[in-house]
């Protein structure tokens, strides 16, 4: 008998969660690990409707709340950076000037601690915006949030009768990466330069034991192919190893948009079993040594970026910037962004 075809049990009770799971909204997130220490971070946005999105400038110094009632944590900004929002109530995607980066995908086995009001609270909305504006590594942010200085405080998706479900992924220029779920009300926390990949469902610890029978069969011999998370998340895997380890950084971002487009869901795809399984309607790619975030649309011809080096990021002079993307992101940029973006008063996060 081949061995790589022999199923171990983890895998099979990975496989059942990962079929009996509710259909849910989709995205992938892969960090590259190159030469010369290239670390490039790259995600896909999958969404049923127009998720709303625009670009945004935040300077140092900005005064936060956790919008989540009278005990929300308070924080202000140590670091600027530049964030993709989900409906401009929420910062679901982006990079700060030390290099770190965060991204939220779904994730529908969550299960938040219940929040009674005391303790300090965080709106899920501002999550990810918590982890760029404090922490300049993945390292510091874990060390941090290990210590659990707020509840994760969850409300519905606008416009929508559901909850909003979401685990939390981090990656630096060092190339460390982290991923934190909230799992029977707990938070883990998976931290190491290995957990290049997440998807949304399974739970990480079951995706790991997915993925590890398809590395027993090896990506040459066969991968899954469907838009499901388990499958995305074990093409990605492979990929993002498989590609080469270019000296040249423009190449290196040609390989790792490849991959996150490979794992991305064509535009206006339709499961009639899996009603929500959603578009790719756009794609990040964060190149953490060149300090550049790229922006990708499903509906423009087109990827520009934005130099975190040409942006004025400082607590004195700095503003906040927005670069208004348009309906289902179809506003057209081209090259270096940075010059496109307006001052605008800051979006409120959605709390309680």
């Amino acid at each position: 008998m081949d061995r790589r075809f022999v199923v171990p049990l983890a895998f099979v009770l990975a496989l059942l969660s990962a079929f009996l799971a509710p259909p849910a909204d989709a995205c992938t997130r892969v960090v590259y690990l190159g030469a010369n220490d290239d670390v490039i971070t790259a995600r896909s946005m999958d969404w049923k409707n127009d998720v709303a999105t625009n670009l945004w400038i935040f300077p140092r110094g900005m005064a936060r709340s956790g919008q989540a009632g009278p005990n929300s944590v308070t924080w202000t900004s140590k670091y600027g950076s530049v964030i993709a929002t989900g409906y401009d109530i929420s910062t679901t995607d982006g990079m700060n000037e030390a290099g770190l980066m965060a991204n939220v995908l779904w994730l529908v086995e969550f299960e938040y601690p219940a929040y009674d009001g005391r303790g300090p609270g965080l709106s899920i909305t501002a999550w990810a915006q918590y982890a760029l504006d404090n922490y300049g590594s993945v390292k510091e942010a874990v060390d941090a949030l290990r210590k659990q200085p707020f509840t994760v405080v969850t409300d519905k998706v606008p416009g929508e009768d559901r909850l909003t479900t979401l685990h939390l992924s981090l990656s630096d220029a060092s190339g460390d990466s982290a991923i934190i779920e909230y799992i029977g009300g707990k938070q883990v926390i998976h931290h190491g330069r290995e957990f290049q990949v997440m998807t949304n469902s399974p739970v990480f610890d079951q995706q790991l034991a997915l993925n590890a029978y398809w590395k027993q069969i090896g990506g040459t011999v066969m991968l899954p192919g469907t838009n499901r998370a388990s499958d995305r998340f074990a093409r990605a895997s492979f990929y993002i190893n498989a590609i080469p380890k270019a000296e040249d950084p423009v190449k290196a971002l040609a390989s790792v948009f490849s991959v996150i487009r490979n794992a991305s869901v064509p535009f206006g795809i339709n499961t009639p079993e899996e009603p929500n399984i959603s578009s790719t309607r756009w794609r990040t790619v964060a190149d953490h040594k060149r300090k550049l975030y790229f922006f990708e649309s499903a509906l423009t011809p087109n990827t520009f970026w934005v130099d975190l080096k040409e942006v004025d990021f400082s607590r004195e002079t700095g503003k906040v910037m927005k670069l208004d993307l348009g309906a289902d992101q179809r506003n057209v940029f081209a090259g270096n962004a940075v010059k496109d973006f307006r001052p605008a008063p800051p979006f409120v996060f959605q709390g309680l």
